[in-house]
């Protein structure tokens, strides 16, 4: 089966989109920012438009979005679980 970002476009924008906010919700909590919760909610709404996988426990792509949050980079490996 197919990977959904190989036919979903719009899916694929909003998993880019989610780590990007993730890297920036990463950074202003290490800079104590105001604007830290903001950057938290935009981040789960983002995830929240994925559709879950296979066990339907997680989004698509939590693994890679996760690791942003946290200020790491992403294993490619595993970017996609």
């Amino acid at each position: 089966m197919p990977h959904p970002f190989s036919y979903n476009s719009a899916q694929a924008k909003i998993q880019g989109l989610s780590i990007q906010v993730g890297e920036l919700f990463a950074d202003l909590y290490r800079n104590n920012s105001d604007n830290t919760e903001e950057a938290l909610e935009a981040y789960k709404a983002l995830r929240r438009c994925l559709p879950k996988d296979a066990n339907g426990k997680r989004h698509i792509g939590s693994t890679a979005a996760h690791h942003s949050t946290q200020g790491r980079p992403s294993d490619y490996r595993n970017f996609y679980s």
